[in-house]
C-alpha cells in the first residue's frame, strides 16, 4: 500500500476567546485549529470520522506534538489549515501540519503531531489495526 500523503485544507477563523494579552492568538490556540481541521478532514476526506473510531472503542490521542510559529493571528483574521500524513508505522501516524494567513497566503505556524490509537477500556496504546492504515492509504495501480 501506498501511503496516502495528499494535503488537505480547513478554513477557520480568529475569534475574541482565541487572543491572548497581546492581541494575537494564543499560543495554545494553534493545536485547537489543528485538532479542529484533524477531526472535520477524517470524514471528509478519509471517510473515518472520530465517531466512527468511539465506536470501535478506540481514540487517537497526542503523544508529540512540535509547533514553530513564524507570524501571528489576529482577530478576525481567516486561516487555512493544511494538513497531511507524513508517517505511519505500527504504532503511530505523524501528522504535519501548516496554518496559512488566508489574506496572505503567508504561514503563521507549522509542526507536526504524533498519535497513537488506544484502546478505550484499557487505556493503552495498540497496534495500529491493517483497517485503519487501509483507510489512510492509497489504492495501488494494477
Amino acid at each position: 500500500m501506498i501511503l496516502n500523503t495528499t494535503h488537505y485544507f480547513s478554513e477557520l477563523q480568529v475569534r475574541p476567546d482565541d487572543l491572548d494579552m497581546f492581541r494575537h492568538v494564543h499560543s495554545s490556540r494553534y493545536m485547537d485549529y489543528v485538532l479542529a481541521a484533524r477531526y472535520e478532514q477524517m470524514a471528509r476526506c478519509y471517510g473515518c470520522s472520530m465517531e466512527y473510531f468511539l465506536e470501535q472503542g478506540l481514540a487517537w490521542v497526542i503523544r508529540k506534538t512540535t509547533l514553530e510559529f513564524k507570524r501571528p493571528l489576529l482577530l478576525g483574521d481567516a486561516m487555512q489549515v493544511e494538513t497531511w500524513i507524513h508517517g505511519l508505522d505500527s504504532h503511530t501516524a505523524e501528522i504535519q501540519f501548516r496554518i496559512l494567513r488566508k489574506h496572505d497566503g503567508k504561514t503563521a505556524c507549522e509542526g507536526n503531531f504524533i498519535y497513537a490509537l488506544l484502546q478505550m477500556d484499557t487505556g493503552k496504546a495498540i497496534r495500529i489495526p491493517e483497517w485503519v492504515i487501509e483507510r489512510y492509504s492509497l489504492p495501488e495501480e494494477s
